[in-house]
This record gives C-alpha cells, sequence and structure tokens, in this order.
C-alpha cells in the first residue's frame, strides 16, 4: 500500500493550491493504475487529512495502513514548474529517490509519468505485460493543457462535497470540454457532479440527470476505460432509472477497470445493500475504507448499511466512531435511526438536541417528530411537525424517508403513502432504499407500498 502525500504549494499563493492538489489527485489516480492486484493507492480524501500537518511517518504509516509514502513540493512561477518529490520505505524510514524536476507547464503530464515510472520501479513492481513498469499510456496526453488545468480546478471544487463546489466544479469541466471537446476525464467530471447535485438536492431530477446522462455516455463514447464514467453511469442506473442489472454491470466494470477506485467500492456496497445483500456490501464497504481509510462518508456508508441489515449495535458502534472524530459530520446524524429502532428514545433526541444547535434548517424539527412519535408522546410530534411545516413553508422536501417515517410516527400511513407516490413520480433517489429502510416496516404489507416496489424493480 502506498500514500501520494498532499504535494505542498510552495507558490506562496493560495490561488494555486487547486493545482497542488489537482497534482496530487493525478498522481494517485496514475499510481494506482499501475498494477492494482499488487499495489494499492490510498484514495485522495484520507491523506487530505495530512495537508500541512507534521504527522511523524510511523504513526500516518499505522493510520493508512501504508508501506512507502510518495511526498512532494510544487513551484509554480509563470509558464514554468519545479516538481521535488520522495519516496520513503516507511519501515525504516530509507529515502529510496528523490528528484526535482523543472519543467515547462505543458510538459506536466509527461512529469507525472515520468515520477510514477520512477515510484514503479523502486517498488519492484511486476507488471505482467509491461515488466518495465512503464505507465500506460494515458488519454490526457492529447488534451490541450489549458483544459487540463480547467480540469484540476473542477476535480478541485468537486472534492469539496458542497453545493457550491459542485456548481464551480460543473463550471469548469465545462469550460474544459470546450477546449478539448475529445477530453474524456472532463465529461466524466461534469457527470459526477450533475449526478450528486441530484443527490444532494441541489435541483429535480428530471433536469439533472439527463445532463449527467449525457456526460458520462460522452465520455465513454470517447475513452470506454474511465471507470469514473462507468462508475456515474451505475450511480444514473440506479438511482434514477432503477436499472438494476444496469447499474450492476456498470459497477463490475468500473470496479475492473480500477480496482483501487475507493468511490466504486463505495458506491457498489450502497447497491447491494438496496438489493439487501449485506455480506456483499459490507465486503465493499470493507475494500473501499481500505482504500480511503480516513474517509468519514465511507464510514458512515458502513452504518447504514449496519442499519438497514437491522445489525443496530454494530451500527451505532460504527457511527459513533465518526462522530468522534467530527461531532458535526451531517450524514453521521443518522444514528437517530438505529436509536429509534432500539427504543433508544433518549439518546435519540440528544442527537437530535445537538444537531438543531448546529443546524438552523427545519430538518432537526422532523426528526423530533419522528421521535416523539415513536415514543409515544403524540402531542409533542404534532407540535413539531406543524414547527416543522412553519420553518419549512415554501420548501420543497428531498427525503421521501424521512416525511415517510414522520407520518407513520404519526399514525398516518395514508399519508406517508401519498409521498412515496409523489416521490416516485419526481424520480427522488430516495427510493432506492425502500426494500430495507427499517422506517418503512409499518408499510410492507399495504398494497399501495407493495406496488411501489415493483415499479421500482425491488419487488424481488
Amino acid at each position: 500500500m502506498l500514500a501520494v502525500l498532499p504535494f505542498e504549494n510552495l507558490t506562496g499563493d493560495p490561488a494555486q493550491e487547486y493545482f497542488s492538489d489537482g497534482l496530487t489527485e493525478e498522481m494517485i489516480s496514475r499510481l494506482g493504475n499501475l498494477d492494482p492486484q499488487r499495489l494499492g493507492v490510498i484514495a485522495r480524501t484520507s491523506v487530505a487529512r495530512f495537508k500541512r500537518t507534521r504527522e511523524p511517518l510511523d504513526r500516518l504509516a499505522r493510520e493508512l495502513g501504508v508501506q512507502y509514502v510518495l511526498e512532494g513540493s510544487v513551484r509554480r512561477s509563470g509558464d514554468r514548474v519545479r516538481i521535488a518529490a520522495q519516496l520513503i520505505q516507511v519501515s525504516d524510514q530509507t529515502h529510496l529517490w528523490a528528484r526535482q524536476y523543472d519543467r515547462e507547464l505543458r510538459s506536466l503530464l509527461a512529469v507525472q509519468e515520468e515520477i510514477a515510472q520512477a515510484v514503479a520501479r523502486e517498488i519492484q513492481i511486476s507488471l505482467a505485460d509491461r515488466r518495465d513498469g512503464s505507465v500506460p499510456d494515458s488519454e490526457l496526453s492529447s488534451a490541450s493543457y489549458e483544459a487540463y488545468d480547467l480540469y484540476l480546478k473542477g476535480r478541485y471544487f468537486w472534492n469539496k462535497r458542497t453545493p457550491e463546489g459542485f456548481r464551480q466544479a460543473a463550471e469548469h469541466f465545462q469550460r474544459a470540454v470546450e477546449k478539448d471537446p475529445a477530453y474524456a476525464r472532463a465529461y466524466a467530471g461534469l457527470a459526477d457532479s450533475y449526478a450528486l447535485m441530484s443527490s444532494y438536492s441541489m435541483g429535480p431530477a428530471t433536469e439533472l440527470i439527463p445532463r449527467a446522462r449525457s456526460a458520462a455516455l460522452r465520455a465513454l463514447e470517447l475513452d470506454d476505460h474511465l471507470a469514473e464514467a462507468h462508475t456515474s453511469l451505475a450511480l444514473i442506473h440506479e438511482n434514477f432509472d432503477w436499472d438494476w442489472q444496469s447499474a450492476e454491470k456498470e459497477f463490475r466494470r468500473a470496479i475492473q477497470l480500477d480496482p483501487n477506485y475507493a468511490t466504486a467500492h463505495q458506491w457498489y456496497a450502497e447497491f447491494l445493500a438496496f438489493q439487501g445483500r449485506f455480506d456483499e456490501a459490507l465486503a465493499e464497504s470493507e475494500r473501499a475504507g481500505q482504500l480511503d481509510p480516513l474517509s468519514l462518508i465511507i464510514a458512515v456508508d458502513r452504518g447504514a448499511i449496519l442499519y438497514w441489515a437491522r445489525r443496530y449495535d454494530r451500527a451505532i458502534e460504527q457511527l459513533r466512531s465518526v462522530l468522534a472524530i467530527d461531532p458535526n459530520f451531517p450524514r453521521a446524524r443518522i444514528i437517530i435511526a438505529p436509536y429509534l429502532a432500539k427504543g433508544m428514545f433518549k439518546e435519540a433526541l440528544a442527537e437530535a438536541d445537538r444537531w438543531r444547535e448546529q443546524d438552523d434548517s427545519p430538518w432537526p424539527w422532523l426528526a423530533y417528530v419522528e421521535i416523539y412519535g415513536r415514543w409515544g408522546r403524540l402531542a409533542e410530534a404534532r407540535k413539531a411537525f406543524e414547527r416543522f411545516k412553519h420553518e419549512n413553508r415554501g420548501s420543497r422536501i428531498q427525503s421521501a424517508p424521512a416525511m415517510s417515517a414522520a407520518y407513520v410516527s404519526l399514525g398516518d400511513k395514508e399519508k406517508a403513502l401519498d409521498w412515496l407516490e409523489q416521490a416516485y413520480r419526481e424520480h427522488s433517489n430516495a427510493m432506492t432504499g425502500l426494500k430495507v429502510e427499517p422506517g418503512c416496516d409499518p408499510l410492507r404489507n399495504e398494497p399501495r407500498f407493495q406496488e411501489l416496489l415493483r415499479l421500482v424493480h425491488l419487488d424481488r
């Protein structure tokens, strides 16, 4: 296992941060494709935690589970770039090599390839059909530097995982394909951006997903070997089409192309869980975690899978471990769900209180509805629901399971089913969890619920 630590930006210009971050991500991608069966490369989100830190190498290696570390720095001035890099064997902190590269910016791709080849030689990777340890040619070699620069900026903003980050990412990816219409990776970036915009409820799925699909298909038309594009297409088939067979085909193809792509394993694990294939799902989640050991979203998703599998104690333990690292990590608030399933109402209420302290949106009030309703304190549940409606007036709710659970907790199954049917008409990605979501259990024998399962092909 190898970790590519964040390349240090020595330009003195914070505006160039995307450049060093982009070089780090590109190096991870390059090295990850050398020989995935023998060399695992830690994902960007885990190594990003060590940016601007002076963590001792032995401690860093233990946290990431690696034997080798690549670290470096970037100086950029005008149309020139200087990249320093060194490969370290962690066991004895031996510097296997240290190099410095002075190049024109337009030869940056050649520098990346040169570093990757040096790493391959030093850790003696034996490739089945490339025994010299060379790096396969990349589609990027034909891309203009301007398009590549825009691509790096796009990935920098996409990795922020915020609404504004997605918007800026899409803008940069779009500009990249305008600069170079044959640049497949920029189209894959567009697909990723629009797909997650839909998942983050930044707009109607019926508008965003067709854009994502078009970009993913164009990326694959240009380069059918892009794992990122296959993964994006799989997510579209799953969340929007509810075409489970096609989604699985694309996930498997992505993992075959790049076994080190942690996101493919992460999203495939969710896919398997939605099918009720929990042992397979947890195995994929573990692999994602091995490749990206410090990723909180991967850790939270594993907690969600355990919750869907009704392994509530393990789910609570998993989610508590995330909250111990970051008490404000939004997705980890799903710990309320296994608390309720276990009848741990006081713990659920305490988590909702912390949520409301951190978030002035209407959503915590909906959590109170479910908590008080499941607790049998219906007067307080109705009061919280009125408060939610008041706070949320003029907005559109996008989470079918949350609304359904709220109505079920108030004993109103018909309204819960009304909402789920509306979510189906809007192609909400929330429909993917119908088969396994414990909050839907009181609805399972209802004919309307059974029909929804059939419509989204989860009735088997």
